[in-house]
């Protein structure tokens, strides 16, 4: 009872509210006094000139001096821009939190006309940043800002290759359709080095029967047999081509264009998932790195995808409870209702961290797979869940929310991740708790 009275003396003791507008290259700045009022007009912060940042720290000094208050900064988010000034004002003394920019763009509008600028909007922040219960965001340590910036430029360039993928299938429907069903896979080496070398199905036809046997033998490597049934399956595709298809002038420029580009950006996830492993044994002995070690025990929860949930939550610590976990990886439902309306479809609000919610998707459906042999399911509970408690439920969301239950519990815990049934999850809960299991009873 005590600390909550002390909680709350803090809260509500004034400070100055100095509000940043964030841009690429500049920053607009107003400083708010506690009682709503700017202490003067908005300031033009130029990051490219050394004076112009000196003389908004002068301001932000001078207004404290003249208040006798101290000050806290208000950047809002904008992914990377607010980061240098950020870390600027941090260095020179100042207590900075980063805003949610959906909070300020929603605040109580301070003028009755329909206007937004940059000096307006900073003042918006300030007005923001004097609300006591404003929910802010923490940057993370520059270890982890690092990870996070490996992992999105992997899958950054991962989804470049399916896009890549997606202009050649697209093309090839039109020129070559039925060379898409000789082969397994589009980016197989064999698959992809044909066609690089005879992108028609006209230069097949011309091509020596030959060279085209040995191209396929050398790359796939499953014998003449093999080689020579996919040099007729081929034929027959170029021939159907001449009837059912239609190649341009520029078909064959584009196929080798999108094979180039392919092969280029294949190289660049195998570099940074390098450099990821030694960032990551950097971090042994820290409980970043330990996180990412524990979470590797749940199923579907390899190596990558450990780093990208550790490296996006940025500190677990920062999570008291559940509900803002599923906030922040926007898994909270987005409800619309107003007076005597009810939206019946309740959707994911996806307001978070999207490549977490996309690990997330995928660990579910990992944790859904039933193994090909033995025709029992990789994670009984979880596909248990998925049958019989999802009736009435979206599938998917209603696994991902289950996936992060767990994920929370483990990271809570320190625990790694085990198999149990609900029915041994009680009888442990209530072995710890008898008090309960009496008062059940």
């Amino acid at each position: 009872m005590h600390s909550q009275k002390v909680l709350k003396m803090l809260e509500s003791i004034p400070c100055l509210s100095v509000g940043l507008d964030v841009d690429a290259d500049f920053t607009w700045m107003s400083i708010m006094l506690p009682n709503g009022i700017l202490t003067g007009k908005p300031f033009k912060i130029l990051h490219s000139d050394p004076k112009s940042r000196e003389l908004a720290v002068t301001k932000i000094k001078e207004a404290q001096e003249t208040y006798s208050l101290e000050s806290r900064c208000f950047p809002e988010f904008t992914g990377i821009c607010h980061i240098p000034l950020l870390c600027f004002l941090r260095d020179k003394g100042f207590d900075c939190s980063v805003i949610n920019p959906i909070i300020t763009k929603n605040s109580t509008n301070m003028n009755v006309r329909k206007l937004h600028n940059d000096k307006f909007d900073s003042k918006k922040a300030a007005k923001v940043g004097l609300d006591a219960s404003l929910k802010t965001s923490i940057i993370p340590d520059d270890e982890v800002i690092d990870l996070r910036n490996l992992v999105r430029d992997y899958y950054y360039y991962m989804d470049l290759q399916s896009a890549i993928v997606l202009k050649l299938t697209e093309e090839l429907k039109v020129s070559f359709p039925a060379y898409r069903k000789v082969f397994s896979k589009v980016t197989t080496r064999t698959y992809l080095k044909l066609l690089d070398t005879y992108p028609l199905a006209q230069d097949f036809l011309t091509a020596p029967k030959e060279l085209v046997v040995e191209m396929i033998r050398s790359t796939a490597r499953f014998g003449e047999k093999y080689a020579i049934a996919k040099y007729d399956a081929i034929c027959t595709a170029a021939k159907d081509a001449a009837v059912f298809g239609r190649s341009l002038l520029s078909s064959a420029l584009r196929i080798r264009l999108y094979i180039k580009t392919y092969r280029e950006y294949q190289e660049y996830p195998d570099s940074i998932l390098e450099e990821l492993h030694k960032a990551v044994d950097k971090l042994e002995g820290t409980p970043a790195y330990d996180r990412i070690v524990l979470l590797q025990s749940l199923q579907g929860v390899g190596f990558l995808s450990a780093v990208v949930l550790i490296a996006e939550m940025g500190s677990f610590d920062l999570f008291s409870s559940l509900k803002k976990l599923y906030a922040y990886f926007g898994l909270e439902p987005a409800v619309k209702q107003s007076g005597k309306f009810h939206g019946d479809k309740i959707h994911m609000s996806k307001r978070g961290a999207s490549l977490a919610r996309r690990i997330l998707h995928m660990v579910a459906l990992n944790n859904l797979k039933v193994d090909k042999g033995t025709k029992t399911p990789v994670n009984p509970v979880i596909h248990s869940y998925y049958t019989d408690k999802c009736k009435n439920k979206k599938k998917n969301v209603a696994v991902m929310h289950k996936i992060c239950n767990i994920i929370f519990a483990m990271l809570r815990d320190n625990k790694p991740f085990k198999i149990i049934t609900p029915q041994e999850h009680c009888e442990q809960y209530f072995a710890a708790h008898p008090g309960k299991a009496q008062n059940t009873a």
